[in-house]
């Protein structure tokens, strides 16, 4: 079963962004080569499901941290080599017994466009060929990369190659050789250079995630078997942020559900982006935010968070709700392990409504006992109900403390249900109602 989720999650967890600005793929992506960036986003668009492939992919950026690797190519040279291979005319092939003297002296009245661009694609990919050659030597042969290494020597010692390989990286190549390996290069063996290419793109993005991942000081979380059903995060905190507030908690299946409170301001939408962040680069293989993380596979993971009213469909905002709550029960009833978001659940609809719906629907999903939830909200009198009807539920709160008038915000859990209610004291502080006093009715 492959990885599931949808534009509405990535949207939450602003996984790609607006124009890729202030994204989370953009924390990661500090690849060097075209190729690099198209498959680092590729692996954004689709997590794994299967615990033996994110821990793999896991221990190879892990391998490459270890070094303080640094990717060892000219970035121009892909340019050349991609743009050099793209062209698969025959008409261009060149020929070694065309290298007339005719040939010579029209090249020398008229520059042969043609013929520059072959030469450089060719010197490209010998430069390329060599520096690879020369990396996987200094690579272990007994670590997380040895399969992928062991694939590149294989792609490095093919026969047909042997000649090739053998020239300097920055070898003059005459016309005779330009023909003979453009040949070989671009016709004969050019699925082999375009294997060899994307093993060195993959390469690009584990020295890129690697690098974000020691600079930043991220952790590599440890993927468990889905049956396990438990998630285990010390530290966790978002991202982006320049001064964030780490944060711990667990869930298991005796407690599949956190249930969080919290007044406006309390930092409930950033932890719980904090959470979603977490478990979707874990699920990528990726490092995460936080101290110390271990995690069971899960099917997918989908977050309500930030949904906006569906004013093409004449859409309220609680109708938007309630089709999202439909989908995430569709999904479940599929017997799907899904990690699953609510961030003030039915806030579109008036206090009785959001109170009721808040009891049936978060009771409902607390029995789905191989999936996990984190559920906020403002409605703490549900909180209470569910305590006594509910045994799976985790209730948490972000706490508020009054110094004066001044809220003061801690932005780390505590175990309950909280009291806090400061609305009306915000608003008195920003002396609104004195402002609406002095206005005069003509």
């Amino acid at each position: 079963m492959s990885f599931t989720t949808d534009k509405q999650t990535l949207d939450d967890l602003t996984i790609f962004g607006k124009n890729g600005r202030d994204s989370v793929y953009s924390l990661f992506n500090r690849t060097s080569t075209r190729g690099g960036a198209a498959i680092l986003e590729e692996l954004f668009r689709y997590p794994l499901s299967d615990v033996e492939l994110i821990n793999q992919r896991s221990g190879i950026i892990q391998y490459f941290a270890s070094l303080g690797a640094t990717f060892p190519f000219r970035s121009e040279l892909f340019d050349a080599a991609e743009l050099y291979l793209s062209n698969t005319d025959e008409r261009t092939k060149l020929l070694a017994h065309e290298h007339t003297l005719g040939k010579k002296i029209s090249r020398l009245i008229a520059e042969d466009t043609e013929y520059k661009t072959i030469y450089k694609g060719v010197a490209a990919v010998l430069e390329i060929m060599n520096r690879l050659r020369d990396l996987i030597e200094t690579l272990s042969s007994t670590g997380p990369y040895r399969k992928e290494k062991e694939e590149i020597s294989r792609l490095l010692d093919e026969p047909a190659l042997a000649s090739f390989m053998q020239e300097g990286p920055r070898s003059k190549l005459p016309y005779p050789k330009v023909a003979v390996y453009d040949e070989l290069l671009r016709f004969r063996r050019r699925e082999l250079i375009k294997k060899v290419l994307g093993h060195i793109y993959y390469l690009d993005v584990y020295v890129s995630v690697a690098r974000t991942a020691l600079e930043r000081q991220f952790v590599f979380p440890i993927a468990l078997p889905k049956e396990r059903h438990t998630v285990m995060l010390e530290g966790v905190y978002h991202p982006q942020l320049k001064h964030p507030v780490p944060n711990t908690l667990r869930i298991t299946p005796d407690s599949n559900m956190i249930f969080l409170t919290g007044a406006n301001m309390a930092g409930k939408s950033t932890f719980m982006k904090s959470l979603g962040i977490a478990l979707f680069l874990a699920h990528m293989g990726f490092p995460v935010a936080a101290a110390r993380m271990e995690f069971s596979v899960r099917d997918g993971i989908y977050t309500t968070i930030n949904l906006p009213d569906d004013l093409g469909m004449g859409a309220s905002h609680f109708y938007a709700e309630v089709l999202r709550v439909k989908k995430v029960a569709n999904e479940l009833s599929q017997s799907k392990a899904l990690f699953v978001i609510f961030d003030e659940l039915f806030r579109g609809t008036n206090v009785k409504d959001a109170y009721e719906a808040t009891i049936a629907i978060t009771s409902a999903f607390a029995q789905k006992r191989n999936s996990m939830f984190v559920i906020s909200t403002h409605i703490i009198e549900a909180g209470e109900v569910l305590k006594e009807q509910c045994a799976t539920i985790n209730f948490v709160y972000l706490p508020t403390h009054m110094n004066g008038n001044e809220p003061v915000y801690t932005y780390t859990l505590e175990a309950g249900i909280t009291a806090d209610r400061h609305g009306m004291i915000i608003i008195n502080n920003e002396g609104i109602i004195d402002i609406l006093k002095k206005g005069k009715q003509k």
